[in-house]
């Protein structure tokens, strides 16, 4: 761009002399013509040319084979395992642009693993729930009881839930990240769960939850002594007009209901039993509990008149699928909940 040129006035130019302006005043001393202004991509160069360089705030890693992120970090990084741990927790390692924290994250070539030196604004701490899980496409978890899986009709706008964390979780990581539900736990039984990432990864699972999910594992404190050691249970279950769920007395009235179960323990008060699932209908081992006179323990809803326990005594223990995405077996097993234990302790079979 060229500049318009200037009038001899204010130039700077010398003019032989000392001039003075009417009525006596010096004149004033011309101001020098300013340079034209630069690009932005030109003030950038100028700057870059002649001053340090200030060393990158990331370190990029390809990664060349498969494996956990963890032991990937581990043998690049000189760092010890408690500080690449340090690292994880702090939110300062992505894989392929999105933060990871799992510890067992899968790495496949062709990704690239991104080490911040810097400290990332940390996660929203989870209340009531531990990851056991992620990848891009699922989320698996462990919530206690006491916990929503999901608002309810009933439940106030603000309420926490499962969701409403994992929500937050996934956005700290990517802003238009999302959850979605694939099935749910009540909120007084605790467990594993899973959550899908993506739409097309809970219409995977939902849509052939029977044949992905090859095993759903549940533990139950009940009341009394289950004599017979083990048992299935078949019914089909119907919804009264005050949303319990009941077993209907007629063959196919309802949806049908199988439940398995064996018994791990008996006393004379309690009894800790294995539970499978062969269908997945709303409070079915609560309610096939209570068809066999063992109603969960703590559940005042389905029968139960016991009160040793401050929560109901069911915990989904284990579960295991094919990964929607990916075709891979996974399968996740939780500790059964110290407080199922104690009650058996205290309650002696009958001699």
């Amino acid at each position: 761009m060229t500049n318009k040129p200037t009038s001899s006035r204010g130039t700077g130019r010398p003019s032989g002399g000392s001039k003075e302006r009417r009525g006596g005043k010096p004149a004033r001393p011309a101001r020098p013509s300013r340079p034209a202004a630069r690009s932005t991509g030109a003030r950038l160069a100028a700057a870059g040319t002649g001053a340090p360089r200030q060393a990158p705030k990331a370190r990029v890693l390809p990664v060349q084979e498969a494996g956990e992120l963890l032991n990937f970090l581990l043998a690049h990084l000189n760092m010890g395992r408690n500080a690449v741990k340090s690292l994880l927790a702090r939110g300062q390692v992505s894989v392929n642009g999105r933060t990871v924290t799992v510890y067992n994250h899968p790495l496949l070539p062709g990704q690239s693993v991104t080490v911040s030196k810097e400290r990332i604004v940390e996660a929203p701490p989870l209340i009531g729930l531990t990851i056991l899980h992620e990848d891009s496409d699922i989320i698996v978890v462990r919530k206690e009881a006491g916990l929503l899986s999901i608002a309810s009709a009933q439940a106030q706008e603000e309420e926490l839930t499962a969701y409403r964390q994992l929500m937050a979780h996934v956005r700290h990581q990517d802003p238009s990240g999302r959850i979605f539900v694939v099935h749910r736990l009540d909120r007084d039984t605790s467990g594993v769960m899973l959550f899908a990432k993506s739409e097309q990864a809970q219409q995977t699972l939902q849509n052939a939850w029977q044949e992905m999910v090859q095993e759903r594992t549940y533990v139950a404190l009940v009341d009394g002594m289950v004599k017979k050691p083990e048992g299935t249970v078949k019914s089909w279950l119907k919804e009264s007009s005050t949303l319990k769920m009941y077993s209907s007395p007629y063959p196919n009235d309802g949806q049908l209901a199988i439940t398995h179960y064996k018994v791990l323990q008996a006393a004379r008060d309690f009894s800790l039993l294995e539970v499978n699932l062969e269908t997945g209908r709303k409070n079915q081992i609560r309610v096939h509990m209570q068809d066999i006179g063992h109603p969960i323990a703590g559940d005042r809803k389905y029968g139960s008149k016991s009160r040793t326990l401050n929560r109901l005594g069911l915990h989904a223990r284990v579960i295991a699928f094919t990964h929607p995405m990916t075709g891979e077996l996974m399968r996740f097993e939780t500790e059964i909940p110290k407080a199922f234990l104690g009650p058996l302790k205290g309650s002696a079979p009958k001699s």
